[in-house]
């Protein structure tokens, strides 16, 4: 009988089993692939999360960036340098998440790879979770399985505002001329925006709808878009991958049993970001199961609360934001991303040194008055 099973070895997966197995409590990941496994995505993450672990996180980095360079509908180019405190790093999924599942297990984690979940049971106090290797049983569950897990559903979270995105990515091997450069180009699409974001040993390039509508070419797009840096995107290995954004405050919590990471729709639903995240609300997470095992029988209820305090607040304000910017990107890109400041200000938030709401209020006016006359400040 393990005190936590958790299902999904991504970013919060990891970060839980880390934070359980150090406070002594016995902690399975169960991960249905097999670990290193590849995951679609930006692989951007802000140096901020160091502040919720103590080891060092340079060997699951793959370089550092600086600058940002910004492009509407490939041209209009604006070049910003981060004036954040570290730079921001970029990562391969498949090395970063197998890194924090290996601190965990260093801590007394254990993993099970390769082990697909198939059904679970409440049994009186306690979780039967049936895997395709047998049936292992738990106190509390950690559903971290993310955008397109069983998990929630199982556990009874049927009726859910889940909003989902679209993304599609392509991984190019090339020789990297400018590491310390994350592009970002606006117009090509509509509803989002398309990313390079440089690894050691080439480009992520990836396009994602954030708002829904009408259906795009999006192989069609990244493959305009990496002519841009002399890059085939058709002979390129693509992988099309869901976005669970935030979509208003929700109930994370049920009998014995939490959800973090995508599975709890955590995602920036302005800029995408889910790694900090979804890593955020597996230190959360583990918070709350720490407390409910020492006897809190309102600690799981605490961390629903938690997320939609300390993350969903902001995330309304980001909500809003994307609301306006992404349907008028053109105004958008003049009067927002080309500013000065509009860098420094999403570095800092990244970095959690500003929120969306320090901000939320003047952008939004800005944007406003661009399309009213007579409303801008």
């Amino acid at each position: 009988m393990y005190d936590c099973i958790i299902v999904g070895a991504g970013p919060a997966g990891g970060t839980a089993a880390y934070h359980l197995a150090k406070r002594g409590h016995s902690v399975l990941v169960l991960e249905k692939e097999s670990l290193p496994r590849y995951k679609p995505c930006g692989g951007g993450v802000s140096p901020a999360i160091a502040k919720w672990f103590d080891f060092d996180f340079s060997p699951a980095i793959s370089t550092k960036v600086n600058t940002i360079r910004y492009t509407w509908k490939m041209g209009d180019p604006v070049q910003a340098k981060l004036q954040t405190p570290e730079p921001m790093w970029m990562v391969r999924r498949d090395v970063f998440d197998h890194f924090l599942v290996q601190q965990a297990q260093k801590q007394g984690a254990e993993l099970r790879d390769n082990t697909e979940v198939k059904g679970i049971q409440f049994k009186s106090d306690h979780w039967q979770v049936d895997t395709v290797n047998g049936s292992v049983t738990g106190r509390y569950i950690i559903a971290a399985d993310g955008a397109k897990g069983p998990m929630a559903k199982w556990l009874g979270f049927k009726d859910r505002k889940r909003r989902l995105a679209g993304a599609l990515e392509a991984e190019a091997p090339a020789k990297v001329e400018d590491g310390h450069i994350a592009h970002f180009e606006f117009g090509m699409v509509k509803n989002g925006y398309i990313w390079n974001f440089p690894k050691a040993d080439g480009y992520s390039i990836g396009v994602g709808t954030f708002i829904g509508g009408e259906p795009q070419d999006f192989k069609g797009i990244l493959s305009e878009y990496g002519n841009l840096f002399g890059l085939d995107i058709k002979t390129c290995k693509q992988y099309g991958h869901a976005l669970c954004l935030w979509n208003g405050n929700q109930k994370l919590h049920t009998q014995n049993a939490v959800l973090a990471g995508e599975a709890a729709c955590v995602v920036d639903p302005l800029t995408a970001e889910g790694i900090r995240p979804s890593i955020f609300s597996g230190v959360k997470a583990a918070e709350a199961i720490d407390q409910a095992i020492a006897g809190d029988i309102n600690a799981l209820e605490c961390y629903s609360q938690a997320i939609s305090d300390e993350w969903g607040a902001d995330m309304a304000w980001a909500q809003k934001l994307a609301g306006v910017f992404y349907r008028v990107p053109g105004i958008g890109y003049k009067v927002g991303v080309k500013r000065p400041t509009a860098t420094q200000r999403m570095g800092q938030i990244l970095c959690g040194e500003m929120s969306y709401g320090d901000v939320a209020g003047r952008a939004l006016k800005r944007l406003s008055g661009s399309l009213i006359p007579g409303m801008g400040g």
